[in-house]
């Protein structure tokens, strides 16, 4: 298997038209095990695993597109043209860069526990901190919770060790590039362009994806239906499989085609327990992808200043960024501007170094110069850029050699302080 492709399994009859089925961040392909006996009867159906996922080997993608990329290479290799999708979390995310980038092969979709922005960059990026950190160890002991209803963790906790061990077994570079390409991922103002017919299920009792994300989903793409199913968490196709199975199967039995007329069938419930089909989501404005995290273009900024936005917010967060601009002003904002485009637009973007290189370099003269404000602010950076506490340490040690003890002292306050902040698990 090369890196340009995924590990895969596929299961039912050569001749019938293939489903393929994508996991959510963390598992594998066997948590679609209880959909495949009925799934099987009318469709070649093909999982895939994540990179790091379960065997599959660690070749890091950085991006939803990467990901896309790599299973169309896969089903390339297998001689699939076309084929309906369904995926979970961020296997939704890759089904949705696919009918936006691939739609003349996508037949049909279904989205379940998806969303088309998931959370903010700050919070991927500062999950990624923390697993470098701490190891995969609390994102495995906290992903039942964020799974499972209370009431089905309780009940089976056979299931809830088996997702336990997924976590656990996953490569930790893998999961953390996993988070990157999510930070990044961001397709509200694109949904209009899906075409084919679409089905969105989510969990009513789904805090990771919620509802209301669900709802952003239906709203956007042209033809969509809702189905809410009642008393489920996240892991939908765990927690409630017949369910699950049950609106894949009457979906993509109805909507397989590329471009529904004004008549398509809409995708009914599944029963025991019934999931609802939400009523049509009120009008709203079209999604907007100009809001917290995405920078209004300005009249006279070019390119460097585009690029520059997009490095200062994926090193420095869009908390920190987002406050700069609100607190910019006619006194202020060009300055903002001036930081935008010739540290982060030209400097940082030069290929010569990596970003941890530079975090190394920004923390050795925040230190000699004494600027703690800054110094904080650069510990997080790094941290995001890659570097453990460890290496921040050797980095102040080093400085107080030839910076000074009295200045490396100093330094060593701030950044204790941002490394606990910042590397605490959640609880």
């Amino acid at each position: 298997m090369s890196e340009k492709t995924l590990q895969h399994r596929i299961d039912g009859p050569d001749d019938a038209p293939v489903l393929v089925l994508g996991a959510a961040l963390g598992t594998t392909w066997h948590m679609w095990d209880r959909q495949i006996p009925e799934l099987t009867r009318q469709w070649r159906v093909i999982r895939f695993d994540l990179p790091g996922h379960g065997g599959s080997p660690a070749h890091a993608a950085p991006s939803i597109a990467e990901l896309a990329d790599r299973l169309v290479a896969t089903l390339d290799a297998l001689g699939v043209q076309r084929f309906g999708y369904a995926g979970c979390d961020i296997g939704g995310a890759v089904g949705t860069q696919l009918a936006l980038t691939r739609p003349h092969r996508v037949t049909s979709l279904a989205l379940v526990s998806s969303s088309p922005r998931y959370g903010t960059a700050d919070a991927w990026r500062q999950r990624g901190v923390v697993i470098r950190t701490n190891g995969l160890d609390p994102i495995a002991r906290t992903a039942p919770e964020h799974w499972f209803t209370p009431e089905f963790a309780g009940a089976q906790t056979a299931i809830v060790e088996w997702a336990v061990q997924m976590v656990r077994t996953t490569d930790p570079g893998c999961y953390i590039a996993a988070c990157e390409a999510l930070a990044s991922f961001d397709v509200r103002s694109s949904l209009g362009r899906i075409g084919v017919p679409t089905l969105v299920v989510v969990g009513s009792e789904d805090q990771v994806t919620p509802t209301t994300d669900a709802r952003t989903l239906v709203a956007g793409i042209p033809d969509a239906s809702l189905a809410l199913v009642p008393g489920t968490s996240h892991l939908a196709p765990v927690e409630q499989p017949a369910a699950v199975t049950e609106l894949l199967i009457r979906h993509f039995s109805t909507a397989w085609h590329d471009k529904p007329g004004p008549g398509s069938p809409a995708a009914i419930g599944a029963a025991a327990p019934k999931p609802q089909i939400a009523p049509p989501p009120p009008p709203q404005a079209p999604p907007v992808a100009i809001e917290s995290g995405i920078a209004q273009p300005h009249p006279a900024r070019g390119g460097a200043y585009e690029v520059g936005i997009k490095i200062r917010r994926e090193v420095l967060g869009d908390a920190h960024v987002d406050r700069a601009e609100a607190a910019a002003d006619d006194f202020t904002g060009d300055f903002q501007d001036f930081l935008t485009r010739y540290a982060w637009g030209e400097t940082w973007t030069r290929p010569g170094l990596d970003r941890r290189t530079r975090s190394i370099i920004t923390l050795t003269a925040l230190v000699a110069r004494g600027h703690q404000d800054e110094l904080a602010l650069h510990t997080r950076a790094a941290l995001r850029n890659g570097l453990t506490p460890s290496e921040i340490k050797e980095v102040l040690l080093h400085t107080a050699v030839y910076c000074g003890v009295p200045a490396a002292n100093a330094a060593f306050r701030v950044a204790q302080q941002v490394i606990k902040e910042e590397t605490t698990p959640e609880s």
